[in-house]
């Protein structure tokens, strides 16, 4: 890699939606935590990469032997995503141009490929790039009482995914221009946008799927039953 490489794994939410008596990072898939698969695909990918993660401060889960790099580094997380990226990126040692990649801990099923695709936009586009997925299905507008009001038109919409990269110099600047404007991002491309940047959306895979609710567990267990080595 021409440029060094972060890997930036946010991992101090609690995961209140899944019901459970644990954060969602640590159920199982196939007898490991989430955590532990999403980490052994980012190593997949960059295995030179240097991992900063994001755990709670008194997280009582986690265990350091999950952690496949030789290079990686623990800081505590914040009270929103935001707050915990922006600990890792004033917690690490990069310079101006290197790429970071923030990727969600509950998205294990990324795939090498798409990896690499995203380290290969962010590295050449400016204004960094993002995993994403053009739009399907026909969109709704609701109101309060859940009644449909219109129909969106899907004509350019994408829907965003992780990882997500950009140099640190600029998602730096990004998040703490936020943080100044007490603005609360759910994703890094929007603080960037907010700059006046456009990143580059990257088509990836539509099995990228996030674990958010209970019947997510069986949809991403039969997901990575179904992913083949070696993953391109």
């Amino acid at each position: 890699m021409s440029r060094a490489l972060w890997l930036v794994v946010p991992a101090a939410g609690q995961g209140r939606r899944m019901g459970a008596d644990k954060p969602k990072q640590y159920l199982t898939l196939d007898e490991r935590p989430i955590l532990a698969h999403t980490l052994a695909r980012l190593y997949q990918a960059f295995p030179d990469a240097t991992l900063v993660l994001c755990l709670d401060a008194d997280d009582r889960w986690f265990q350091p032997d999950w952690v496949p790099f030789a290079h990686w580094q623990r800081v505590p997380g914040g009270t929103e995503r935001m707050d915990s990226v922006l600990n890792a990126l004033h917690a690490m040692q990069a310079r101006d141009n290197d790429i970071v990649m923030v990727h969600d801990v509950a998205r294990p099923c990324i795939t090498p490929g798409d990896l690499r695709a995203l380290y290969q936009a962010a590295s050449t586009h400016a204004g960094g790039a993002l995993l994403a997925m053009p739009v399907a299905d026909t969109m709704k507008r609701a109101n309060a009482e859940q009644l449909s009001t219109h129909t969106e038109p899907r004509d350019g919409l994408w829907h965003a995914l992780t990882p997500q990269g950009f140099s640190y110099a600029l998602l730096r600047q990004a998040l703490e221009s936020a943080r100044h404007q007490k603005r609360v991002v759910t994703d890094e491309a929007s603080a960037v946008e907010a700059l006046g940047h456009q990143p580059r959306l990257v088509s990836g895979r539509r099995d990228n799927l996030k674990v958010t609710h209970p019947d997510d567990l069986a949809l991403a267990a039969a997901i990575l039953a179904a992913q083949t080595d070696p993953l391109i």
